[in-house]
């Protein structure tokens, strides 16, 4: 510092320079949100979440936590304790593979999709051997083929990993039967399932299957905002997490069930997503499980007929057509782009594309959660309207 010069340090200050309210929050027009996740979310449960903060490890909180578990146990037909922790539905399948396998155990994957690919992705990325037995996408696993080819495996298998309801092709496996494969021909095999996008919509009973891990999310059929995961394990599952040597810290669920013993979680929960979950397992229980499981199977065979009357091809294989979202083959000529692009700025209606290797052949409309007949019929009077629309441009 040269003589003469402040000893204090100039802290240089920039004014901030404030965005035009049209740049700083842009409101969004009223949409009918039909992808497969996140769901709409219903107004008593987006109140309910704005509910004030409190102490999460105060009694409060703690009755919050003892409501959500049971009822989670109720709609996971389980007795088994529902464990829950702030993250996707990929961070519950990172969460199963960790705490019940150890580095080099060998696991199958039944892949019949794009998700049905991941968690064999997330086992891999473990130090998992995965012995993948793939199906053309748009097919369900079949228990027949999947029997013959574990019959020809030549070594033991820890697990068999699968998808319940593969969003990506709009199909659901028939998990009581690939289980029930399982169980005959390795009994103390874990059979872990993807339910992020079944669960709660379409029936699923984790004891009566005899399933190990089930894994959910909250975005999809519970009608909350994404964030939350909920999984729940078996007693073979639980035996398995005793030797399991994966590397965990935050997923660990023996901290998780020893919290849950106090209703409390090991690390800061989601608060707000707990109010929501709260609320929206209230109205689950007033329209009731099987009631809730009838009104997936209508909206589903709505869609699939009303797009057959369309003459549009599903991707699923009609036998095993998801009953939360159907994937369509978009008719030759006519760019998926330019269809979703279409029903969203001039009807608000928000559909969903292709993945993979389903990108551009196909779109995906959502049918799970909180949604009323009417916004299907809304969306399947503007499909109808905007196809025919752009099939007179794309053949004039």
């Amino acid at each position: 510092m040269k003589d003469g010069e402040n000893e204090h340090m100039t802290i240089q200050t920039h004014k901030a320079i404030p965005l035009p309210l049209t740049e700083a929050r842009t409101l969004l027009p009223q949409q009918n949100l039909r992808v497969p996740g996140p769901s709409p979310v219903p107004p008593t449960v987006a109140e309910a979440q704005r509910g004030p903060m409190l102490n999460h490890r105060g009694p409060e909180f703690a009755a919050i936590v003892k409501r959500v578990t049971l009822r989670l146990q109720y709609f996971f037909q389980t007795a088994s304790p529902v464990l829950t922790y702030p993250a996707s539905g990929t961070g519950g399948l990172e969460s199963a593979v960790v705490n019940v396998f150890s580095p080099g155990d060998h696991v199958v994957a039944l892949i019949i999709g794009n998700f049905g690919a991941r968690i064999a992705k997330i086992a891999e990325t473990y130090g998992l051997r995965v012995t993948r037995i793939e199906f053309p996408w748009g097919q369900a696993a079949e228990p027949a083929m999947v029997e013959a080819r574990l019959k020809e495996l030549e070594e033991p298998y820890r697990a068999v990993m699968m998808t319940h309801n593969e969003t990506s092709t709009g199909v659901t496996n028939d998990i009581q039967a690939l289980a029930s494969v399982v169980r005959r021909l390795s009994p103390e095999a874990l059979v872990i399932v993807d339910a992020v996008s079944s669960l709660s919509s379409i029936p699923l009973e984790m004891d009566q299957w005899d399933l190990d891990v089930v894994v959910t999310g909250s975005q999809k059929g519970w009608m909350i905002p994404p964030g939350m995961t909920m999984i729940a394990a078996s007693e073979r599952a639980w035996e398995a997490h005793k030797d399991a040597k994966l590397p965990r810290f935050y997923f660990d669920w023996t901290s998780a069930r020893k919290s849950l013993e106090k209703w409390q979680q090991p690390a800061t929960p989601a608060v707000s997503l707990f109010y929501a979950l709260d609320a929206a397992l209230e109205l689950m229980l007033q329209e009731g499980r099987e009631a809730i499981f009838e009104r997936h199977a209508r909206a589903g065979e709505y869609v699939r007929s009303r797009a057959q009357q369309m003459k549009l091809k599903l991707l699923a294989d009609p036998r095993y057509a998801s009953n939360t979202v159907t994937a369509l083959l978009i008719p030759e000529g006519i760019q998926v782009k330019s269809l979703l692009k279409t029903l969203r700025e001039q009807d608000h209606i928000v559909l969903a594309g292709g993945q993979d290797q389903m990108k551009e052949k196909i779109f995906r409309i959502g049918h799970l959660g909180f949604f009323s007949h009417e916004e299907l019929v809304q969306t399947m009077d503007a499909l109808e309207k905007r196809l025919q629309q752009l099939a007179r441009k794309a053949h004039p």
